[in-house]
């Protein structure tokens, strides 16, 4: 396995962090841990190197984003010596804090839940522009700087899903030890991106990388087309090792997340993890991996820039966001994926179904999209 400098904390972690997102369940109940396979997988990976461990409060939840069974199931896990052996991190749900009081409350009962006194990477989770304004409003800061000081926390960082320029403000606002970022070879200008990826690194700050194969996007449902460019290569590599390489080969990224579901992931991602030097790609293979990344883009259905000249919609409707979600459906083959991430913004009310049809948004794109037209179809595909 190999190891990576976390930032400036100067802990040695692993290329490949465990993901407890995506554990295998059973009767597709996502709240019904099959618990003695995602034991097996868990103690299999900590015991072939792996050292960072991954969870959420909402993780396995049987109502999303409320309180789920993963950090249950890792307290569990990690019993009989192994939490010993591991950098444990979990995050505190965001999206949930009323008051000061609350985060004090929500990190307790993870501590608990995860039978543990100490949390060893502690993130504010999915950092956007409405949680980052409520918890500064909260004293965030002087949450951290308590946990810090007690014990409850040995580091603190975020997770992040939103656009750059906010992910720069957050990161220049606090003391971080690190960051969780998604970052994969389509989405390079998608959210922080590669830029903010390199403007934490220049802060010193440890990079997480969530998502590194589009939550599997990137691995199953391959195009003809797709598997033609892999075919192409000197060294013959699965799908997912070209996804998780490309992130590895930056020498900036320190841990990958893997969510995986099965014992064949967990073998096939430590073998790539074991292998995956930084810059250890060949001309020859980056221009591979551009090549797949032209022919996915083909595929969509919107010529959407994200430029958000379009917004704010007088309605709420995030309509890049929309937008992707339905580019990334026909990119991708993977409709139902695309399906329960529309979800999520039905939860924020922004979704299509929002749209009153005003039109504004229209005169105002650069690229002339029919956005109207558009986010119907959004609705009648996802909605």
């Amino acid at each position: 396995m190999l190891y990576r400098t976390f930032g400036n904390t100067g802990e040695k972690l692993s290329v490949l962090g465990f993901g407890c997102m995506r554990l295998p369940v059973i009767d597709g109940q996502q709240h019904w841990i099959d618990e003695e396979n995602a034991t097996q997988m868990l103690h299999y990976a900590i015991d072939h190197g792996v050292n960072y461990i991954d969870t959420a409060y909402p993780y396995h939840a049987e109502v999303p984003m409320q309180k789920g069974m993963s950090e249950v199931f890792v307290g569990k896990a990690l019993q009989n010596g192994y939490r010993d052996r591991v950098s444990l991190a979990t995050k505190l749900p965001s999206w949930l804090i009323k008051s000061r009081e609350d985060m004090d409350d929500y990190l307790n009962q993870q501590l608990e839940r995860l039978q543990t006194d100490h949390i060893d990477f502690y993130l504010l989770h999915s950092m956007n522009t409405g949680h980052w304004k409520n918890l500064k409003e909260l004293d965030v800061f002087d949450f951290l700087n308590s946990a810090l000081a007690d014990g409850r926390i040995r580091y603190a960082g975020f997770s992040f899903h939103d656009e750059l320029d906010l992910f720069k403000e957050i990161v220049d606002a606090y003391n971080w030890s690190f960051c969780q970022i998604q970052y994969n070879y389509m989405d390079e200008k998608y959210q922080a991106g590669l830029e903010g990826l390199e403007y934490a690194a220049a802060k010193g700050l440890g990079i997480v990388i969530m998502e590194p194969l589009r939550g599997g996007s990137l691995t199953t449902n391959i195009p003809d087309s797709i598997q033609a460019v892999w075919d192409k290569a000197d060294v013959k590599r699965s799908p997912a090792e070209w996804a998780l390489r490309f992130v590895c080969n930056h020498p900036a990224v320190h841990v990958v997340l893997s969510g995986m579901s099965e014992m064949a992931h967990v073998r096939e991602n430590i073998r790539i993890a074991e292998q995956a030097l930084p810059e250890s790609l060949t001309e020859k293979e980056k221009r591979l991996i551009e090549e797949a990344k032209a022919i996915y883009r083909q595929r969509t259905k919107v010529d959407c820039t994200e430029c958000r000249y379009c917004m704010p919609c007088p309605s709420g409707v995030d309509i890049p966001g929309n937008f992707s979600l339905l580019n990334s459906a026909f990119m991708y083959d993977n409709i139902p994926g695309a399906k329960q991430r529309y979800g999520f913004l039905k939860l924020g009310k922004s979704d299509a179904a929002k749209c009153i049809g005003c039109g504004i948004c229209e005169e105002a794109c650069p690229q002339h999209i029919p956005i109207r037209e558009k986010l119907l179809e959004v609705q009648n595909t996802l909605g």
